[in-house]
């Protein structure tokens, strides 16, 4: 494993405007990013009308994205460790923007689904921005600081599908991606002003073999996940993205126990502390997810299910915009409980909790109250569990591996919420029924899906109680000639 590569600079004012400002920008683009995942959702019923394209080649507006972020954070993540995290991290909003740009000046199907394939760039923006805040805070404000930036993913989501419904409805379409591309603009802008490089680099050449095959891989995979339900779990294409992925992956992996410098080392993922946090990672996204997708169908379905209440997007957003306040507000909360418990305690506490609010779903899912509840509920163990996970990566990889272990990390909760969406579509299609010649998922269904979120909570909390107890405090960061020390960036070995 090559050692860590300081890169000098001259010392920087850690009380000035510029270093106050650091945490609120990165938290800022973390929050636009996870917006520019969720602003297309209110758009895809009209898309079919606006673009003259088949309802499931719209889809492919939300499937690329998915795609894109899942392929790209772990590679761009192993970038940023080795040629900078604010340059890849600038790239990956530059990317974002010129997404938005392509949208709001097209109608064309193609066109569409390719910019926002760019967008799904910015998945990167969270685990490169948690590598740079561990590189430039010292550990006592290191743990709020990261505990803020995972939870920007839930804040954003439920930020942007009220935002992006209230601008749809009363402006044309293309004005949301305008917002959009000026939201970025402006990021790129903050981030050139507000953040610094990181003296923290790995050297050695980058794993472009590693990487295509990590590509390959993952879109044959999470293509037949997320297209199963539509193309048929049992279709030859389907059968055949699978097969593609079990081979294509054995592959890559072989390549990477082999590879000098690989993209993903393995041989760390091996260790309990790491291996077991990706694990846990898996399971939560899994759970959270479940949580934004039936909350948003239960409470649109119309009054005559019996049990739907006939709410539009905007209304929609607005019952999920709790959660997302709950989790800006008690992101210091799970840093305090991890400061005194250890990140391992919070995962499962957090894993436990989203199990509680499903609990609570699954006793009341008529009332708009106990919605609300339960689904803020479910948010809440979200921001420990969510909050916790990198601070457990961070204490068990090298200085010069946390954007790339992050990475993985990120990696690992977006195939949980891949699989989390096939899951709950499997479950609700098999439990329809009619309703004014329509079919729509039942009652029963929409609890057997709840059923289902809590049982994988329930395996994601006890995963994180088989993760090592936590290394010792980390030492006390000291400059060595305008660089940081990463002497306390050293990974603590495994008990």
């Amino acid at each position: 494993m090559a050692s860590p590569a300081p890169i000098p600079r001259p010392p920087r004012d850690t009380t000035g405007l510029r270093a106050r400002l650091t945490i609120p920008v990165l938290a800022y683009c973390g929050i636009l990013m996870a917006v520019m995942q969720t602003v297309v959702v209110p758009l895809l019923p009209d898309l079919p009308r606006l673009t003259g394209a088949s309802a499931s080649t719209v889809s492919w507006m939300v499937t690329a994205s998915l795609l894109a972020g899942a392929v790209l954070t772990p590679v761009l993540g192993r970038a940023g460790d080795m040629y900078g995290k604010r340059r890849v991290l600038l790239l990956s909003l530059a990317l974002m923007t010129a997404g938005s740009v392509i949208c709001a000046l097209t109608a064309d199907i193609t066109l569409l689904i390719t910019a926002r394939a760019l967008q799904g760039a910015a998945v990167s923006v969270v685990p490169l921005s948690i590598s740079i805040l561990r590189d430039e805070l010292p550990p006592e404000r290191r743990n709020g600081a990261i505990a803020l930036m995972s939870s920007t993913v839930g804040i954003g989501a439920a930020l942007g599908l009220p935002a992006a419904a209230l601008i749809i409805q009363y402006a044309n379409w293309h004005a949301m991606f305008w917002v959009t591309a000026g939201l970025g603009t402006t990021g790129v802008l903050l981030i050139r002003w507000a953040v610094p490089e990181s003296p923290v680099r790995e050297s050695g050449r980058f794993d472009v073999t590693g990487a295509l095959g990590l590509a390959a891989g993952l879109v044959c995979l999470l293509l037949g996940v997320s297209q199963g339900g539509e193309w048929g779990w049992g279709s030859a294409p389907i059968l055949g993205l699978f097969a593609g992925a079990v081979l294509v992956l054995a592959l890559w992996w072989r390549h990477q126990l082999r590879a000098k410098r690989p993209l993903v080392d393995l041989r760390l993922v091996s260790r309990p502390r790491v291996g077991l946090s990706h694990v846990a990672a898996l399971l939560t996204g899994f759970a959270f997810y479940a949580n934004t997708l039936v909350t948003a169908q239960l409470v649109q379905a119309p009054e005559a299910s019996g049990y739907g209440l006939g709410l539009s997007i905007v209304q929609t957003g607005l019952v999920l915009l709790p959660s997302g306040v709950v989790m800006l507000l008690l992101s210091p909360v799970s840093a305090r409980i991890s400061a005194a418990r250890g990140p391992r305690i919070t995962l499962a506490l957090g894993a436990a909790v989203i199990a509680a609010g499903y609990g609570v779903r699954i006793a009341d899912s008529r009332s708009l109250v106990m919605i609300m509840v339960g689904a803020t509920v479910v948010s809440i163990g979200t921001t420990l569990a969510y909050s916790a996970l990198p601070a457990l990566i961070l204490r068990a990889v090298p200085a010069t591996q946390t954007a790339s272990a992050n990475g993985v990390n990120v990696l690992m909760r977006t195939v949980g919420q891949a699989v989390s969406s096939a899951a709950v579509a499997a479950v609700l299609v098999h439990h329809t029924s009619l309703v004014g010649g329509l079919p729509l998922p039942t009652l029963h269904g929409y609890l057997v899906a709840f059923s289902v979120a809590a049982t994988v909570a329930l395996a994601g909390s006890a995963v994180a109680l088989l993760i090592p107890g936590d290394p010792a405090p980390e030492n006390k960061p000291v400059r060595t000639e305008g660089a940081r020390s990463v002497a306390d960036g050293t990974a603590m070995e495994d008990a």
